[in-house]
């Protein structure tokens, strides 16, 4: 498995998995209709949104119904052969902290078929060398605290556990569990 910038030569695989079900928001199922209309829209203006170094784009909406400035961004498809999943990776400028409605640096979400076979882990560890490009010192990856399998990929990639925390009411309900994986010791 690699990570690759999308482009239109993975798009048409990219969109079998959105109409599949997939959904590349963990928290929002439906982001999966959402994107695939943005493709049917205009498919180069979609893929030049999912690199977005100055947070740029529209504000993003909450589960709340409220929305939270976009921050700098980008995301990159997993590949082997066909489309596997995506991870995005978002950050501050100059520093690692996040706004409270942010989760964490890193977002992924493996299409279904191609889960269990260690590519979101890869995944992690792949994107700790943008985060260092971006001049990060550690990455923060949230997940719910009965996640097994997310608390799996998260260690796997180096993460070591931080703390356990009560979800800001903007993003959800519930507790999570937040781990860092340090950067500069990776690259």
């Amino acid at each position: 498995m690699e990570l690759r910038w999308p482009s239109e030569i993975e798009l048409p695989s990219y969109v079998d998995a959105l109409e599949r079900g997939w959904s590349p928001n963990t928290l929002d199922a439906g982001a999966g209709l959402v994107e695939l209309e943005a493709i049917r829209h205009d498919p180069k203006a979609f893929l030049a949104s999912l690199v977005d170094r100055e947070g740029a784009g529209p504000p993003i909406p909450m589960p709340d119904g409220m929305f939270g400035q976009r921050l700098p961004g980008f995301r990159k498809w997993m590949w082997d052969g066909e489309f596997c999943g995506s991870i995005g990776l978002r950050w501050q400028p100059g520093t690692e902290e996040l706004p409270p409605y942010v989760l964490g640096h890193v977002g992924y979400s493996v299409v279904p078929w191609k889960r269990r076979l260690g590519f979101a882990t890869a995944a992690v560890r792949a994107i700790v060398s943008d985060a260092a490009g971006e001049g990060l010192r550690w990455i923060e990856i949230t997940c719910d605290v009965d996640n097994v399998a997310s608390v799996g990929v998260i260690v796997g990639a180096g993460g070591e556990f931080v703390e356990r925390f009560t979800y800001h009411d903007r993003v959800g309900e519930g507790d999570g569990c937040r781990y860092r994986v340090t950067v500069t010791s990776r690259v």
